[in-house]
């Protein structure tokens, strides 16, 4: 989650940008947080199906074996549909053990998830497995509110993934929290994951603090 952003009032940078949110718009990466129309990008095929077609083809061939890497054809599943379970969230801070939270299996963590402490540096970690076929464009999008104003919105590309046996990793590059008594509070959240099919496989609803100090564990 990012809590402040930044701008910029060189046209020549402005130009860059809007024309970066062309392409992304082009790709459905700019698409409104609940817009899950998606794009119809084809038939779907099994991962076997996958690795049939066009095998005649060296340069695909190649491709495909850098793709999908080790893995062992004969444990995947004969669905078309990748399967995406993100496993856990865990926040990382300098100085300080790591906090572990696990994904509630119904998006809904109880209570109060975690607590970051103000003008502290941290990053995110993403734990999930990636079954049945190839997801591509794996995408994680996050909106904060205060006091019921969203106070940070922020879409993040996670990439393509094969299926495997051993879990991705994924780190959210590092931010730092506000401070200042109006910082101070509690907040609330809204994750998702989805692919470029804007298949959902993750919707968590949750609500965290930011206080004076990290919480005593």
């Amino acid at each position: 989650m990012s809590l402040a952003a930044g701008t910029s009032s060189n046209s020549e940078e402005k130009e860059e940008k809007r024309s970066a949110s062309d392409q992304a718009s082009l790709s459905g990466i700019d698409q409104d947080e609940d817009d899950d129309a998606g794009f119809q990008l084809g038939p779907q095929y099994t991962l076997k199906e996958q690795l049939e077609k066009d095998k005649d083809d060296e340069s695909l061939r190649r491709w495909k074996e850098q793709l999908l890497g080790a893995l062992n054809i004969n444990n995947v599943g004969e669905s078309a549909d990748p399967e995406v379970k993100i496993i856990s969230l865990s926040i990382l801070s300098p100085g300080r053990p790591d906090i572990v939270l696990p994904i509630p299996e119904d998006g809904k963590p109880k209570g109060l998830w975690f607590t970051l402490k103000e003008g502290s540096p941290y990053s995110l970690r993403f734990s999930f497995q990636v079954s049945n076929n190839v997801v591509v464009g794996l995408r994680y999008t996050n909106n904060v509110w205060k006091t019921g104003i969203k106070v940070d919105s922020e879409k993040l590309m996670f990439g393509t993934f094969s299926p495997q046996s051993e879990p991705y990793t994924f780190d959210v590059p590092e931010e730092t929290t506000p401070s200042g008594y109006f910082a101070r509070g509690q907040y609330s959240a809204k994750s998702k994951f989805v692919d470029d099919d804007n298949k959902r496989y993750l919707e968590i609803q949750y609500t965290f603090d930011i206080r004076k100090d990290w919480a005593k564990s």
